[in-house]
């Protein structure tokens, strides 16, 4: 399958020949969502952590002694029956919540995502993306152009890949609403299924291409 390639003026310049097997792959819902919940949960941070009588700080001397107060025996003042005590069955921090997934079947699940672009026009491809400065306004037309003549957007939601460590891309965009810049070597199921637009460069294609036809 054949896409146009833009300049950085939306003017199309060229066709590109694009791989089935990575933007031609029909849509599995099942394994999506298996994929989907398997990035969440890698990437979930474990913060709520209460602290068991154990770790709660004193509590060392036995309140009173064993026999002969009329009072309940106790061994602590750090019991979880008591104010300042530890808790019993809290959360904490020893909790892992990640998800094995097979390999070929996190690709697959990006080669669908991939696929969802192009089907429903929201990939855009540019021969290449480079500025001579750090000018936020000079991406923010490029942007603009793009939308107007290409992807007819009312509401700015696109992910950017880039295909190298470009400062200039990186720098001049990453204070535009609405737009997020990643590195190829990030490219990953969760930035492409939360983001509508998607724009590659050529060299970008190509790499992908060579990485996952192999």
């Amino acid at each position: 399958m054949k896409i146009k390639v833009y300049n950085q003026s939306a003017e199309a310049v060229k066709e590109l020949e694009l791989s089935d097997k990575i933007f031609g792959v029909k849509a599995n819902n099942e394994l999506l969502h298996q994929a989907v919940v398997a990035s969440q949960a890698n990437n979930r941070q474990v913060l709520a952590h209460t602290k068991d009588r154990s770790e709660v700080r004193g509590g060392g001397k036995k309140p009173w002694k064993q026999k002969g107060t009329g009072r309940a025996r106790v061994g602590s003042s750090r019991s979880p029956l008591w104010i300042g005590g530890g808790v019993t069955f809290g959360p904490t921090k020893d909790r892992n919540f990640k998800q094995k997934i097979n390999q070929k079947m996190k690709q697959k699940a990006m080669f669908m995502a991939l696929s969802d672009k192009l089907s429903s026009n929201s990939l855009i491809i540019l021969d290449k993306l480079a500025f001579a400065e750090y000018k936020t306004k000079l991406f923010n037309a490029l942007l603009d152009s793009l939308e107007k003549k290409v992807l007819q957007n009312d509401r700015r939601n696109i992910l950017i890949i880039n295909d190298g460590k470009n400062e200039q891309v990186s720098y001049s965009g990453r204070n535009l609403k609405g737009v997020k810049i990643i590195n190829l070597e990030n490219i990953n199921l969760l930035d492409l299924l939360s983001h509508k637009n998607l724009l590659l460069t050529e060299a970008g294609v190509k790499i992908l291409t060579d990485r996952y036809q192999k």
